[in-house]
């Protein structure tokens, strides 16, 4: 590994650290509450709201794909891509910040249309990523590896461990996987975002709520992207010292 490299896996390794860490008492106390409350839901529920975001995701998926401009940069160093893949998260960042205060200054409605509209900046930043670290999001098993980043970066305590060692070992378990979990994948998901997206509604703050919690959920979900990606190719394509 050069210099870069080095310094890299030791950025890897403290990221790693914090990640596998066990949530606050907080949240842990909030994700129990949010279980209770998903068992009171009935099935039929459960079965539309999975469903629909199944839906939602494949079709922001294929939308992605399309809006993908042809013929990506080509990149000589992990270092050059990284810094390619900061710049989009800054442009994202920002994207994602203008929505949020738009639509939570637009009351519950217009609060309800940002999960859709964020998603879709989520699922458009993890494709730019792919690219820039020399991955084709065109094929298959490259979307699913991008679904289980989206996990990762949204997920419990026990579904981020058994997603990262899955990502981890990717080129041994990817061959186990045919689809996604769309029920977990939901759940898990609503319930990392729930309790901040629920005062985004709230009439004379949802702005100020909505641009600071998108920005930080892409900045949550580009950190995971980014190192994801770079344990990856460390793994997968070592270089000399």
């Amino acid at each position: 590994m050069n210099e870069y490299e080095l310094k890299v896996f030791d950025e890897i390794e403290e990221w790693k650290r914090k990640l596998l860490k066990r949530s606050s008492l907080m949240n842990r106390i909030s994700k129990k509450a949010q279980v209770k409350i998903n068992n009171l839901i009935p099935e039929k529920a459960h079965q539309i709201v999975t469903e629909s975001i199944k839906n939602m995701v494949k079709a922001t998926l294929v939308g992605s794909n399309l809006t993908m401009k042809r013929g990506q940069e080509t990149f000589s160093s992990l270092a050059e891509q990284d810094q390619k893949v900061m710049e989009k998260m800054a442009v994202y960042r920002k994207t994602a910040a203008i929505e949020g205060a738009g639509t939570g200054a637009g009351g519950i409605f217009l609060g309800l249309a940002d999960f859709p509209l964020l998603l879709s900046i989520k699922m458009k930043f993890l494709f730019d990523a792919a690219a820039v670290y020399g991955f084709d999001p065109n094929e298959y098993e490259e979307r699913l590896f991008i679904l289980h980043i989206f996990k990762l970066a949204f997920s419990s305590d026990e579904k981020r461990r058994d997603t990262f060692e899955i990502l981890d070992q990717w080129e041994d378990r990817k061959r186990e996987l045919i689809d996604m979990d769309w029920r977990e994948f939901q759940q898990e998901y609503r319930d990392y975002i729930d309790l901040v997206k629920m005062f985004q509604l709230v009439p004379g703050i949802g702005a100020v709520v909505g641009a600071y919690a998108n920005y930080n959920l892409l900045e949550h979900l580009g950190t995971t992207t980014m190192n994801v990606y770079r344990l990856r190719i460390l793994k997968t394509s070592p270089r000399p010292m």
